[in-house]
């Protein structure tokens, strides 16, 4: 069973940043991509950004210009650089990885987080932004 490690998460003012990042626990055979979501107490799971071993990207819209996810493809390592964060990105952020549909879709086009169809998940790591 292939699990996905995520580090990086903690407590930070508004305005400061944070670098999430996810790795798996062995070797993943479809790795067309990866990508993070979140979930915010009480709210539904959402995607955040995404990327493809090409390096193609993509974002919600809600963290375009700054949020940066990036990928180290000899250890399938994902990161996610967070800038400008504000108290609305407070929320549990969860890699996820084994799929393409986050890239070719997108985010924000009524799909949910498991339409997807991300085989393999991390347990998350949570995100605090403070006022």
């Amino acid at each position: 069973q292939v699990e996905l490690v995520e580090s990086g998460g903690g407590s930070v003012q508004a305005g400061g940043s944070l670098k999430l990042s996810c790795t798996p626990s062995k070797y993943i055979f479809n790795t067309c991509g990866m990508a993070w979501f979140r979930q915010a107490p009480g709210k539904e799971r959402t995607g955040v950004a995404a990327i493809d071993s090409d390096g193609e990207t993509s974002y919600a819209d809600s963290v375009k210009g700054r949020f940066t996810v990036s990928l180290d493809n000899a250890n399938k390592t994902m990161y996610l650089q967070m800038s400008s964060l504000k108290p609305e990105d407070t929320a549990t952020y969860y890699c996820a990885a084994g799929g393409c549909r986050p890239v070719r879709f997108g985010f924000g086009v009524g799909l949910s987080a498991e339409d997807y169809g991300m085989p393999y998940w991390g347990e998350g790591t949570l995100v605090t932004i403070s006022e």
